[in-house]
């Protein structure tokens, strides 16, 4: 009888919050079903519902466990942190591994949780994977860009500079899933490198196939409400114009003034806000809209986009400041200015003239599919697991 295979996963996020917002897609964390056994490590104190991420791994098993951070390494006000400390905290993870006795782990994110795979590679000779989301010298979370640190925060940068220039440079691949990404990377010294997009919503997602205008005009923006994804001057572009509705999915510190906004301008029975929305529900719903109309400054590519780019839904966002999105470079996106002037041209061009709106949506869903459909991200990462496991040559020697 075949021994069964195992992946180990080690993430910092809070899952509960992920479930909560219905952000995970179908095998998220076994894609392709290789794996018969899933063993989910958390550095952190979260406790999920093992029955909410069921859908995450499929027909394997899955196993949860906690191994939360040790905040005394980077709280404490010494100049220079200890790597006793680091190898004192991995040591749980690394005699998890030894019992579970995985194939292969999966990181999502060079933070703690990284640190702790490469302990176990040093200890066992597990291989393991890392999958990058943000550019962390520009969206940083753990290090702190400030003209004069604190005692505390220039430990805690050296300790996670430290932390992440380790954990990337042992890796046996990192998978940024966006280009902008690789700058970091490069300046981080990670030898193994490829480029890896997300794998959306296989089950959910649809194509466009009905490009005849609803009445009202239906438009949409999905993101999280914070500065730098502001979609203030996209309402005040939609209050300029007769029978056309927005609605805004996602929450965040600046929804309130947003509401006020519609409020002030006598739209508000033409501004929806949706905090929540399970992904299967807005996969399945995109179709129905008219025009996506989002306002960006990070350099990644929003998940959000590429789902709607899948669907064939024409899209208007914004030039963001500085370099360029590197994925939405080219004829297959409406781009503006961030002014309620430019996104009012957009959506006025976009409504009146229906050949264009029609061409555009269908040049996206080409591109995408060309690019970022799910069943070829699925099967990317299915045969770089197969590859770095060892799971594939284990099979043919059979």
């Amino acid at each position: 009888m075949s021994q069964p295979k195992k992946l180990m996963v080690i993430v910092p996020d809070y899952i509960s919050h992920i479930i909560k917002k219905g952000e995970y897609q179908p095998l998220y964390y076994n894609p392709g079903e290789l794996f018969d056994e899933v063993h989910i490590l958390l550095t952190n104190a979260d406790n999920p519902d093992p029955n909410s991420l069921k859908h995450t791994v499929g027909r394997a098993k899955l196993f949860l466990y906690n191994l939360p951070e040790d905040h005394r390494m980077h709280r404490k006000p010494w100049q220079i942190f200890d790597t006793w400390l680091l190898k004192k905290w991995a040591e749980p993870a690394v005699k998890l591994a030894e019992e579970i006795g995985p194939n292969l782990i999966r990181c999502h994110g060079a933070d703690m949780n990284c640190y702790a795979a490469h302990r176990i590679k040093q200890k066992l000779g597990i291989p393991y994977v890392v999958s990058l989301h943000i550019n962390a010298d520009i969206n940083m979370t753990r290090r702190w860009l400030v003209p004069d640190p604190t005692p505390v925060q220039r430990k805690q940068n050296t300790l996670f500079e430290y932390v992440e220039r380790t954990s990337l440079n042992t890796a046996d691949l990192v998978m940024p899933v966006y280009k902008p990404i690789l700058p970091y990377l490069e300046r981080m010294g990670a030898p193994n490198v490829e480029v890896c997009y997300n794998v959306l919503n296989i089950e959910k997602l649809v194509k466009k196939d009905n490009y005849k205008l609803n009445r009202p005009v239906k438009v949409i923006c999905i993101g999280r409400l914070f500065e730098q994804k502001n979609p203030d001057n996209i309402i005040r572009a939609i209050a300029q114009m007769d029978n056309i509705e927005f609605t805004i999915v996602g929450d965040g510190p600046i929804r309130p003034n947003l509401e006020s906004l519609a409020r002030e301008l006598g739209v508000e029975g033409r501004i929806h806000f949706r905090p929540t929305v399970h992904n299967d529900e807005l996969c399945t719903m995109l179709p129905t809209f008219d025009v996506f109309a989002v306002h960006t400054e990070f350099w990644e590519i929003n998940k959000s986009v590429l789902e709607v780019l899948l669907t064939g839904l024409p899209i208007i966002i914004n030039v963001r400041r500085g370099l360029p999105v590197p994925e939405l470079m080219g004829d297959f996106v409406y781009k503006v200015d961030n002014t309620v002037e430019s996104y009012l041209s957009a959506l006025q061009k976009l409504v009146s003239d229906d050949s264009f709106r029609e061409q555009l949506g269908r040049k996206a869903y080409e591109h995408a599919n060309a690019n970022w459909a799910p069943k070829v991200t699925e099967r990317k990462f299915v045969e770089i697991y197969k590859r770095i496991s060892g799971i594939q040559n284990s099979e043919q020697a059979k």
